[in-house]
């Protein structure tokens, strides 16, 4: 019989998925364990777990990973009976094309850090960061005009965006705001609905 553990969420607090699935768990009231994760040094609870060594990382009580910060959604969404997407199927799609979305944007502004941080000055190659940064923009503008409608029964794209909007302040502070007043001021609408927002931070 497999031995049962805690459920754990390897993470990094400076991750969005992280910060995402971590919110994400915490609204649907599932018990899991964050621990902290540095993925540069390999650790075996990482790699063992997850052969792409990347967080977030859940490790279940059964002892199964489950990874990427999607696949763990939708399990927190099974396990909680449904959580956080609607049952309605177009519904429920028009949720996950939004977190795919959301997703997207951290993506691109990953990739620009990690341009800037691993190369020296004279090797960071500008013209792949602008392309990055346009499609950050072009998400931003459609985020800007297609926002959730945000209450007391939050889903996954909520977490998705609270977990962007953090991480683009992170490290671009200032730079994304302006010509965007609804995005600007939606962590605080979200944060009346989700106290434990200031929690889930770098």
């Amino acid at each position: 019989m497999m031995e049962r553990h805690r459920m754990k969420i390897l993470y990094s607090p400076a991750s969005p998925y992280s910060n995402k699935v971590r919110m994400a768990a915490h609204h649907a009231g599932i018990a899991a364990e964050s621990v902290l994760t540095e993925t540069n040094s390999n650790p075996p609870q990482l790699i063992d777990n997850n052969p792409l060594g990347k967080i977030p990382t859940l490790i279940t009580a059964d002892g199964l990973a489950i990874y990427d910060s999607r696949a763990i959604m939708h399990f927190i969404d099974r396990e909680t009976g449904g959580k956080l997407y609607p049952k309605n199927h177009e519904k429920r799609t028009r949720i996950e094309i939004f977190e795919a979305l959301c997703d997207g944007i951290c993506d691109s502004l990953l990739a620009i850090v990690y341009e800037k941080r691993f190369h020296p000055p004279e090797k960071v190659h500008q013209p792949w960061i602008d392309r990055q940064w346009d499609k950050v923009e072009r998400g931003l503008d459609h985020l800007e005009a297609n926002l959730p409608k945000t209450g007391s029964k939050l889903n996954a794209g909520h977490f998705a965006l609270a977990a962007t909007l953090r991480y683009i302040e992170l490290r671009f502070a200032g730079e994304w705001q302006k010509g965007r007043p609804k995005l600007k001021n939606w962590p605080a609408k979200f944060e009346k609905h989700f106290p434990d927002y200031s929690k889930f931070k770098a």
